[in-house]
């Protein structure tokens, strides 16, 4: 088991590199969150985590956030849910994590709608965007990112923060900047339409092997896992 030393240490490294990619972009590095991804670990390393300079965990699957979320693994750092979402999952989810990144279609955005309209309350959100139209990831075309937004604007239990997107697997991080700042431009057009109950300060992208290019394009929350706790479980 990872000592919380090491956590610590790990998480300092990435910090370290956050604030030396905003100072190339000219922004202040706390205006970066940093999301520990800790799919598939176990609690007592979650835990540790949250003693860690961390700003938030991201959770893949809905039955690993209720169960660090009953152990009190998360201690008082917010949990997002940053996995593919499946409609027999929302109830899972909803209320329990601070915000949903994973959003990309009608039928799941009025799910949730739904679902937070039955526990009265209003459930922060973030649009996926799938920048390449690959086959195999989630995420709402560009093309179809006004019409989903505007239905989402539709739900008043529902409030969007923002946009989220996994791009295309590059072999460098310069290779990855223009889905980055792709969909950068995306959230700035979303914006200017100035639709109801969205509040657009979210700009999820950039994981362990390009977080430092996804803050060069703009990134407002980076979600880092192998880096902070290592290889996942088998």
């Amino acid at each position: 088991m990872m000592e919380y030393q090491e956590l610590a240490d790990r998480v300092k490294a990435v910090r370290e590199r956050m604030a030396g990619a905003a100072a190339r972009a000219g922004r202040k590095p706390g205006d970066i969150l940093l999301c520990a991804a800790c799919k598939a670990q176990p609690g007592d390393k979650v835990r540790a985590a949250a003693h860690t300079d961390i700003d938030l965990f991201g959770e893949n699957r809905a039955q690993e956030m209720r169960d660090n979320l009953q152990a009190g693994a998360y201690l008082d750092v917010p949990a997002h849910f940053i996995g593919n979402l499946q409609t027999n999952k929302v109830r899972q989810v909803v209320g329990r994590a601070a915000v949903i990144h994973s959003v990309d279609r009608g039928r799941l955005l009025d799910a949730i709608a739904r679902e937070a309209a039955a526990q009265g309350l209003v459930q922060d959100i973030l649009i996926q965007v799938n920048l390449a139209g690959e086959q195999s990831k989630a995420g709402v075309a560009p093309e179809d990112l006004r019409p989903l937004l505007e239905r989402a604007a539709g739900h008043e239990a529902l409030r969007v923060r923002g946009l989220m997107a996994i791009p295309p697997q590059t072999d460098t991080q310069e290779e990855a900047r223009p889905y980055f700042a792709m969909l950068r431009d995306l959230f700035e057009q979303a914006i200017s339409w100035r639709l109801t109950g969205q509040r657009w300060d979210t700009l999820s992208m950039g994981m362990s092997d390009s977080f430092e290019a996804a803050i060069l394009e703009g990134a407002t929350l980076v979600r880092v896992g192998r880096h902070i706790f290592g290889d996942r479980p088998g």
